[in-house]
């Protein structure tokens, strides 16, 4: 008897179908006979590009994104694309405030084990991708990649309404909203709306009258970084010769 004919045959709760092999439970047999594949070693679905095997079809044709760059699938929050739905379903949690993975170092929550996995890397104190130009140091290739633009000044997100180029597709996202007029972000207090949320953060401090940032000059307090930065000015001036 075949290990797939034997696995169909274990009985499990609820109706479902249990894989003998690593006890998955599946909903429906078709997707059970569908799972054996991955035990049976049997992989009859080439990809033609770089000859990899692969047990299913959906798996190769999730593979082929690789070489198309292909990306169908769309966060309708910031426009992000990813090149299967489990990545799309993951990233959601971003916007949902989900965070069930927590650093065991600092306590800091994030929303999907990966990104907590890049984490770590913090409390190591590696950072072992080095810019070629300054010599800065991250933890991160991606990050070192951001980076460089700084010094190349490649702006390779551009916006289709005006043109504007951007370093990275974030602040691309960010500004199609004043092309939209979209303001998602409202004030709880008086009902302003807000394209980001960083500017509504900024506009609560009217409310609560918090004033973070103080001038090491006259220990007068502000509540906008931009604010202590224009008021130093002042200091600067009468610091100056005559």
């Amino acid at each position: 008897m075949s290990n797939m004919t034997q696995c169909i045959k274990v009985p499990s709760r609820d109706n479902t179908y249990q894989c003998s092999e690593c006890l998955k439970d599946f909903a429906k047999e078709k997707y059970l006979i569908q799972h054996m594949g991955v035990h049976s070693q049997e992989k009859r679905f080439r990809c033609s590009e770089c000859l990899k095997n692969f047990s299913q079809h959906s798996n190769l044709i999730q593979h082929m994104r690789v070489h198309s760059q292909e990306k169908p699938y769309q966060c309708r929050q910031c426009l992000k694309n990813y090149k299967c739905k489990s990545y799309l379903i993951q990233h959601m949690k971003v916007h949902s405030q989900e965070k069930p993975y927590q650093c065991s170092e600092c306590s800091k929550d994030f929303s999907c084990k990966s990104n907590l996995i890049k984490h770590t890397s913090v409390h190591s104190e590696k950072k072992p991708y080095q810019c070629s130009e300054c010599l800065k140091g991250f933890l991160q290739k991606s990050n070192l990649i951001q980076h460089m633009r700084v010094h190349t000044n490649e702006k390779p997100f551009q916006c289709l309404e005006c043109s504007k180029g951007f370093s990275q597709k974030s602040n691309l996202v960010k500004h199609i909203k004043v092309h939209t007029k979209e303001k998602p972000f409202h004030c709880s207090e008086c009902s302003k709306g807000f394209s980001q949320k960083s500017n509504l953060m900024t506009h609560m401090k009217v409310h609560t009258q918090e004033k973070p940032f103080q001038c090491s000059q006259c220990s007068k307090f502000f509540s906008q970084k931009s604010n202590l930065t224009q008021h130093m000015r002042v200091h600067s001036v009468k610091d100056s010769p005559s």
